[in-house]
C-alpha cells in the first residue's frame, strides 16, 4: 500500500519531532521550532513563543508511544486523541498542497494539530495494516523512530549517522577477527 502525501507528511513531522528528543536533542530554540514547521509545511496558528516550543518538547513521548504501539493500542490512541480534540475532518487545499484532510482547524494550537494530524495518519497506517513500516531504530544505542517508506520495507536505522556507526563497528569488528 501506497500511503496518502498528506499521511506521509504528518508521520515524517511526528517522527522528526520525537526524534528531536533523542541525544543530541535538536529543538531547544525557537529557530529550530521554526525549521522544523517550516520544513514540514504546517499551515495555521503559530504562537512562536516559549511556552509553544515547551508544548512541542512535552508532546514527544505521547507521539512516541503512538509511533510505537501495536495495532490495537494504536487504534485505541488514535481514538482518543481524536475525541480529545473534538476533531472534524475536512479537506483543504492550501500553499500550493493539493486537497488533504485536516481535521482541527487552522486557529488551534500547533500542539493539537500535531497531535491530529499525527492520530490522523496513524488511522491510514492501521487501516491499512502498514504498522511494520515504524519502528525504534536497529542501532541498539539509539531510541529513534524509524520511518520505512520504502518498497521493500529495508530501512532499519533512525539516520545515517546510527547506520554509519553500525558499519563501522562491524568493519573494526571483522578487521580485529
Amino acid at each position: 500500500m501506497v500511503l496518502a502525501h498528506d499521511t506521509e507528511a504528518s508521520l515524517l513531522a511526528a517522527v522528526e519531532l520525537v526524534n528531536s528528543g533523542e541525544d543530541p536533542e535538536t529543538l531547544l530554540t525557537l529557530d529550530q521550532a521554526d525549521a522544523w514547521y517550516a520544513r514540514h509545511r504546517y499551515s495555521g496558528r503559530r504562537d512562536r513563543t516559549e511556552a509553544e516550543l515547551a508544548d512541542l518538547r512535552a508532546i514527544r513521548p505521547v507521539l512516541r508511544e503512538l509511533l510505537t504501539a501495536d495495532r490495537d493500542t494504536a487504534a485505541e490512541l488514535v481514538n482518543r486523541m481524536l475525541a480529545d480534540a473534538s476533531a472534524t475532518p475536512r479537506l483543504v487545499r492550501h500553499d500550493g498542497i493539493d486537497w488533504h484532510i485536516h481535521a482541527v482547524s487552522p486557529d488551534q494550537p500547533l500542539v493539537r494539530r500535531v497531535l491530529v494530524e499525527t492520530a490522523m495518519a496513524m488511522a491510514d497506517v492501521v487501516r491499512g495494516d502498514e504498522m511494520s513500516r515504524l519502528a525504534v531504530c536497529a542501532d541498539d544505542t539509539c531510541a529513534g523512530i524509524v520511518l520505512d517508506l520504502t518498497r521493500n520495507r529495508s530501512r532499519r536505522f533512525c539516520s545515517t549517522t546510527c547506520a554509519n556507526r553500525i558499519a563501522v563497528a562491524a568493519y573494526r569488528a571483522r578487521r580485529r577477527g
